[in-house]
């Protein structure tokens, strides 16, 4: 394997680990904050709104360039 197949592929696995932990981490805060079933939905509505919106750059960008 390739060093920039390997960084490639290493660096799709440590996003989705980010992500995970960022859904932890919005999980933990409406536990704590007490937000409910309705803030709980809002809180990660918004991460993952985020998280479409990386995937979709991702998406486009290799569109243009071929993947």
């Amino acid at each position: 394997m390739s060093p920039e197949k390997f960084e490639e592929l290493m660096m799709t696995a440590m996003i989705a680990v980010l992500v995970a932990f960022m859904a932890f981490i919005v999980w933990d805060l409406a536990k704590k904050s007490k937000a409910g079933r309705f803030g709980t939905m809002i809180l990660f509505l918004a991460l993952g709104l985020g998280v479409l919106g990386f995937v979709i750059k991702t998406l486009v960008i290799g569109g243009l360039e071929g993947f």
